[in-house]
């Protein structure tokens, strides 16, 4: 199976160590694009209007700043750099050694800056959105879309992909429709559904630490995925159609 997540806005930095080594990072076709958004990044993360161009306020400025050196910057697995709240309900190091193995092979994170990286591939912490628009590049999501295509091709060919992102970062990256289930949380009050919004992603984090530790096979189709859910939740699919995937619902009582 194939998890994709999206990285956590606030991220980790590394406590010391190498800095990043482009060429180790999984998916190497984006060696070259990774550069340019660092680059990029750094030339605006310098100027006066730095904050504003980012969409961050005043008490994020060291991790601006943090931008404009992130070739020399310590670099750390990224299942410890970002470190949100759906990577707190996943709860990786907690996890055992095996369910690691698991959990690094498994997991792709889609990022602004670097396109898709593994869970295990070593990056410093920074500061950037999907929905930025950097000079050169444009925005993100549009910058990425085509590139991630190619480079995650082969890699969502085999199994079941397990969407758990957020609409800003699916839009860099759309998997093969017939193989992807989105995982989307709701709570049901008196017959009546709402869509959750902030602890959706406690919520989504929680549903891969099940799918990382339950035993048995990695669900191979959106029927499998939903027996699978059911073992701790009350979930429905809906059938994907054409170019849409087939989509989860978590179901929380309210």
């Amino acid at each position: 199976m194939l998890i994709l997540l999206p990285p956590s806005e606030g991220k980790t930095p590394a406590p010391g160590g190498a800095a990043v080594d482009l060429s180790a990072l999984s998916f190497p076709s984006l060696e070259v694009p990774r550069k340019q958004v660092m680059a990029s990044l750094a030339e605006v993360s310098g100027r006066d209007d730095a904050l504003e161009a980012l969409g961050v306020g005043a008490s994020l400025a060291d991790d601006v700043e943090r931008n404009r050196r992130l070739h020399a910057e310590p670099a750390a697995p990224a299942h410890q750099v970002y470190s949100g709240v759906l990577y707190e309900a996943l709860g990786y190091a907690s996890l055992s050694p095996a369910q690691r193995r698991k959990a690094d092979a498994s997991i792709v994170v889609v990022s602004a800056l670097w396109g898709a990286v593994g869970f295990a591939d070593l990056v410093p912490a920074y500061r950037l959105s999907m929905s930025t628009a950097l000079p050169g590049l444009g925005r993100l999501a549009s910058f990425w879309k085509p590139l991630l295509a190619g480079a995650l091709e082969e890699r969502a060919s085999h199994g079941l992909v397990i969407d758990c992102r957020s609409s800003t970062y699916a839009a860099a990256y759309a998997p093969p429709a017939a193989r992807t289930v989105t995982v989307d949380v709701f709570t049901e009050r008196n017959g009546k559904r709402t869509v959750v919004s902030h602890f959706a992603k406690h919520h989504r984090g929680e549903f891969v630490r099940h799918l990382i530790t339950r035993k048995g096979r990695a669900p191979g189709t959106p029927q499998a995925l939903l027996t699978a859910a059911r073992e701790r939740w009350t979930a429905e699919l809906r059938e994907g159609a054409g170019r849409k995937p087939a989509s989860l619902a978590l179901i929380l009582e309210g």
